[in-house]
């Protein structure tokens, strides 16, 4: 008797252990097959590596920039459109980790737990994906860089989240890739979309940040006069130097040309603390996420409560170590024209089976209420000042358009200078924000400016 128990005990243990075994593999089929299927040596889905079998991928107009044809993956006709696209749509291989072939490569193959990769075997390739990008706002942008080592453009329908450009140099032509890619010094970076995971020195950009704390803390900042002698001296450090000798300057006026005495005084004023919170407030210190699966690099705030007045002011103006990702600068910029709420971005339009059924993102817009409409307003107002009186309506003709530029000097000693434009339409029917960034560019506005003139000529004139 006493063995039969025993037996029945040893047996037992073994079910239990099977059970056990078998929802594990279960678990681990449902959560990771995906990732199994996605092996390179899968020569259903990789040939030599490369993705095979991934659906078609078209911009907002039914353009094909990418497609398995024949076994092979193909891009676009127009090796412009490859290259302006190439970032958002992304590499066979993964290089480009943000890219859309990257991202959601088992839903572009088609795979389900339950029909694994019936579609692949059966179609030649898996689902199609049509993004929210227009390729020939793309092809405008990505000339418009052409000349310089560096650089990215974002455009966004700030009321949607729909992004309608994407483009990050230096590129490169995925359908003849250079064989000295990882040795040639001009596509250095080439993997990176600089968009989505550049991190930056904001410059003058900042000082919108540094703008809307002081709305909020600083209850009589219109009511004063500031003077600019060409530099403000704190007291102790390095005097923060200015772009010229401004005189007497209003707060709106102090924006409108960027006198880093008159906003190095604010800041110092504020105080690191008050700088901090509302960089962080406005988004700056996290990660965007783009269709709830591509996230981009989490922006850096250095300022803490004892730091040196000097420190402080270089910091409020945009100079000090303060980094920022592009896409962050242009989700506050969209927040600002859209009464203060941030919408959640958006690259992917639709996704759908061969069959033509729709499959479901698992993806919700959503609305963050950075900072207030009362001071969303009050920012946007000066905005518009700046282009009206600094950078010149007649640069951008019939764009109502409200902004600010930025030159970071990152080195002195090789001009190395970051230059940056950033804004909105104040346009109901053409709701776009943007930001331009140009490594080793000029100055913002004669740099930045007109590849911001261009993208959005080119978007509006489309329509």
């Amino acid at each position: 008797m006493k063995m039969i128990t025993r037996r029945g005990l040893f047996l037992l243990i073994l079910i239990v252990a099977f059970l056990f075994g078998l929802g594990f593999l279960t678990y681990s089929f449902v959560s990771d097959g995906g990732d199994w299927v996605m092996q390179p040596y899968n020569s259903n889905v990789y040939s030599n590596g490369d993705l095979i079998a991934a659906g078609k991928i078209t911009d907002c107009n039914g353009k094909a920039l990418a497609e398995t044809v024949d076994g092979k993956r193909v891009y676009n006709d127009s090796k412009t459109t490859r290259k302006a696209t190439l970032h958002a749509v992304g590499d066979t291989r993964g290089f480009i980790s943000t890219g859309v072939q990257s991202v959601y490569k088992s839903r572009l193959i088609g795979y389900t737990p339950l029909s694994g990769i019936y579609s692949v075997t059966k179609n030649g390739s898996g689902n199609d994906m049509e993004l929210t990008l227009d390729s020939d706002v793309c092809d405008v942008a990505y000339r418009a860089l052409a000349d310089y080592k560096a650089g990215c453009v974002g455009v966004v329908n700030y009321k949607t989240g729909d992004i309608v450009c994407m483009v990050s140099t230096p590129s490169y032509d995925p359908s003849n890739k250079p064989s000295d890619i990882d040795t040639n010094e001009a596509y250095s970076g080439a993997y990176i979309n600089r968009l989505m995971s550049g991190l930056y020195t904001p410059g003058s950009t900042f000082k919108i940040v540094t703008a809307i704390c002081a709305i909020e803390n600083i209850p009589d900042i219109y009511s004063r006069e500031f003077k600019c002698v060409g530099e403000y001296d704190p007291g102790e450090g390095t005097p923060i130097e200015c772009n010229a000798y401004h005189g007497a300057l209003s707060f709106k006026e102090a924006l409108a040309k960027s006198c880093n005495s008159t906003f190095a005084q604010i800041a110092i004023e504020l105080g690191p603390e008050k700088l901090a919170k509302t960089a962080k407030e406005l988004g700056l210190t996290s990660s965007v996420s783009v269709s709830g699966d591509i996230n981009s690099s989490t922006g850096r705030f250095f300022l803490e409560k004892g730091d040196a007045d000097d420190y402080i002011g270089w910091t409020g103006i945009g100079q000090g170590d303060t980094l920022v990702s592009p896409i962050a600068m242009l989700r506050l910029a969209g927040a600002i024209a859209n009464d203060g709420k941030a919408v959640s971005y958006n690259l992917v339009d639709s996704f759908m089976n061969k069959a033509g059924k729709a499959l479901d993102l698992d993806f919700t817009t959503k609305e963050t209420q950075l900072l207030s409409s009362e001071t969303a307003a009050e920012i946007k107002e000066m905005l518009r000042y700046n282009v009206k009186e600094q950078y010149g309506d007649y640069n951008y003709e019939g764009l109502n358009l409200c902004a600010k530029s930025g030159t970071a000097q990152i080195d002195a000693e090789d001009s190395h200078n970051t230059a940056w434009f950033v804004g909105f339409m104040d346009d109901a029917e053409h709701p776009y924000a943007f930001v331009v960034l140009v490594e080793y560019g000029n100055s913002g506005s004669q740099t930045a400016g007109p590849i911001a003139n261009k993208v959005l000529q080119a978007l509006v004139n489309k329509d």
